[in-house]
């Protein structure tokens, strides 16, 4: 039986379209770091459900492969970590924090 990938719920929020993920007090952050890592198949799947029932306020919800990091979770896959970086067109958002 193959081993359960840690996971994290993601979504892009309603009104700005940013990415954003669940965190284990069920807020929305723009933050990875501060998503709940959830190690647990049973409820990863709980909590994807949760967040997508929440149609008022996030769209697309599904769950990310993540790892453990030093700070939080970290995006176990290259676009998940491009999606922390915020829209690639042009600066805004948490690009226009950065500069």
């Amino acid at each position: 039986m193959p081993r359960f990938t840690p996971k994290t719920v993601t979504a892009n929020d309603l009104r700005t379209g940013e990415s954003v993920w669940l965190t284990a007090d069920n807020r929305w952050s723009p933050h990875h770091h501060e998503a709940e890592l959830i190690e647990d198949e049973a409820h990863a799947q709980m909590r994807l459900l949760h967040a997508q029932r929440q149609a008022d306020a996030v769209v697309g919800a599904y769950l990310a492969d993540a790892r453990p990091g030093p700070n939080g979770p970290e995006p176990a896959h290259f676009r998940e970590a491009f999606r922390t970086r915020g829209p690639s067109n042009y600066p805004h958002g948490k690009q226009a924090e950065r500069a």
